[in-house]
C-alpha cells in the first residue's frame, strides 16, 4: 500500500502553488533532503535552489519564511532563505516534521 508523496515532493508542490498565488512562477533547479530526528520528532532538512524571472519573485521570497505551507502529514517547522546571489535565484532551507 502506498503512503503517498514524501515531504520533499509535497514541499516542492506547495512552493509552486504559493509562488503562483503571489504572481511568481518558479523553477526548482536543485533539491536535496536529509533525514532529521530529535528526541520527540522525525522529519527532514531540505535545501532547494529556486529560480524565477518574474518581477514578484524577490518580494515573494521576503514573505516566504512567514508563509503558511500546509503539507499533508507534515509540518513546516522552519524556513530560511539562506542565499540569494542575484534577483532570479535563491536557496532556501526548510525543516519539515512528521505529524503524529
Amino acid at each position: 500500500m502506498s503512503r503517498g508523496p514524501d515531504a520533499a515532493t509535497l514541499l516542492e508542490r506547495r512552493l509552486r502553488i504559493v509562488a503562483e498565488a503571489a504572481g511568481a512562477t518558479i523553477a526548482i533547479v536543485e533539491s536535496a533532503w536529509t533525514p532529521w530526528a530529535s528526541a520527540t520528532f522525525n522529519g527532514a532538512r531540505h535545501r532547494l535552489t529556486l529560480r524565477s524571472e518574474d518581477a514578484r519573485f524577490e518580494s515573494w521570497l521576503a514573505t516566504l519564511p512567514d508563509a503558511e505551507l500546509p503539507l499533508r502529514g507534515h509540518l513546516v517547522a522552519d524556513l530560511v532563505v539562506t542565499d540569494s546571489p542575484d534577483r532570479s535565484t535563491a536557496t532556501i532551507e526548510v525543516l519539515t516534521v512528521e505529524e503524529r
